[in-house]
């Protein structure tokens, strides 16, 4: 049996549509929402402010020599503040440790004391803090980092929210609302419903070749339906 052309690429072109097409509308919305609001409000760099340039008293200050000796293995040491205490920071195989940088005496993790004012002191907002937690299991928002970091959320619509290493109380990142609805529709774009990261995945492929096919037929129909001229009979 011939097979009848039209009928079988606008059947075709009508299942792929209702296949594909919910799928290409969350792409257009997703898109739209990605360009819409713009990057450094999804970085929440309003969030955070920069910290200030002040010169160290160098005077009275335990050499570097001093934390290396008590860091076997050391490979950078650098000189910071800790609220308004100067420390060594050093990094060790271990990851980054801090020293009291008049004794070279290494100090603690930071407590939930110390982790609420260096958050007090980045954040730019007038918000109370209503939940610090320690975290040793990543949240979905923080798959990329490795724990352990301290979680502290401030009050406001948008649940801003500051991740600070507890060695050395520095900022990791941070999180708002903006930002989780970026993400999400970063997972409905690019259809990695699981890592949120893989921009090549099969299911993204099949429905890419799937919208394509979509509208290589759709194009098809619409020449076809165009009148054609009959050949006069001789």
């Amino acid at each position: 049996m011939a097979i009848r052309w039209p009928l079988f690429i606008r059947r075709t072109h009508k299942w792929l549509a209702l296949v594909v097409g919910v799928q290409a509308l969350l792409w257009t919305l997703t898109g739209f929402y990605m360009v819409a609001v713009h990057i450094d409000i999804i970085h929440g760099d309003h969030l955070v402010r920069a910290p200030a340039a002040r010169p160290f008293d160098l005077s009275g200050l335990a050499p570097p020599a001093q934390v290396v000796a008590a860091a076997p293995g050391v490979s950078e040491i650098r000189l910071q503040r800790l609220g308004d205490q100067p420390v060594w920071r050093a990094e060790t195989p271990d990851g980054p440790r801090l020293f009291d940088a008049r004794t070279a005496a290494p100090l603690p993790p930071l407590g939930e004391a110390q982790i609420r004012d260096q958050a007090r002191r980045i954040y730019t907002g007038d918000g109370r803090i209503v939940a610090v937690r320690l975290l040793t299991k990543a949240p979905q928002e923080m798959q990329a980092r490795k724990p352990p970091y301290w979680q502290v959320e401030f009050e406001g619509w948008n649940r801003p929210t500051l991740y600070l290493s507890p060695a050395t109380g520095e900022l990791i990142s941070r999180r708002h609302a903006l930002w989780r609805v970026f993400d999400f529709a970063w997972m409905l774009h690019i259809m990695d419903y699981d890592e949120r990261t893989d921009v090549n995945n099969p299911l993204l492929r099949v429905a890419t070749w799937s919208t394509f096919a979509m509208a290589l037929t759709g194009a098809w129909l619409l020449i076809w339906s165009f009148p054609r001229r009959k050949r006069k009979k001789a």
